[in-house]
């Protein structure tokens, strides 16, 4: 069985996103009062009172721009949660929220993209990212919540 790794943001990626977001808005932090935002720094849930930021990420221009693919109409922007300072990233590397219903979406080569799956369980992460590379023009899936299609992480393949 393959094991796939969700990757957060980059590190380098996560400074950039501190000063001004995708968006050209400065970043406002503010302590989490409840806790739960989906964090894309380290994939796991804030806690109360952890200082977070709310940015605009575009994950599919910012992977494009490194592999010279030009995704088009499919390039969009959309809210993350990130912690508003330094983040150690993710603790391990198994698949984070899968406790809901996600949606993979599918993306070739050059940013198109090729489908997707909803996904309604943990248990089924794994064959259906198995699925979508199965199909070897997929070159990156990424994991969307359902409820507001917000970009959770990436999965590459290999």
């Amino acid at each position: 069985m393959t094991t796939y790794t969700a990757q957060p943001v980059p590190a380098e990626v996560l400074k950039e996103l501190r000063t001004a977001d995708d968006a050209g808005r400065p970043v406002a932090a503010v302590p989490d009062a409840e806790g739960g935002a989906p964090l894309r720094c380290c994939l796991r849930h804030s806690t109360p009172g952890e200082l977070i930021a709310l940015v605009s990420y575009a994950p599919l221009r910012r992977w494009a721009a490194g592999t010279g693919a030009d995704p088009g109409a499919y390039d969009e922007q959309g809210p993350v949660f990130i912690h508003a300072g330094d983040c150690p990233g993710p603790a391990g590397d198994a698949l984070p929220f899968t406790g809901s219903h996600r949606v993979l979406r599918r993306y070739s080569a050059d940013g198109r993209i090729l489908g997707g799956r909803l996904v309604e369980h943990a248990d089924a992460f794994g064959p259906a990212l198995t699925e979508a590379f199965s199909d070897p023009r997929v070159a990156v899936v990424h994991v969307r919540a359902v409820e507001y299609g917000c970009f959770l992480y990436e999965v590459r393949r290999g």
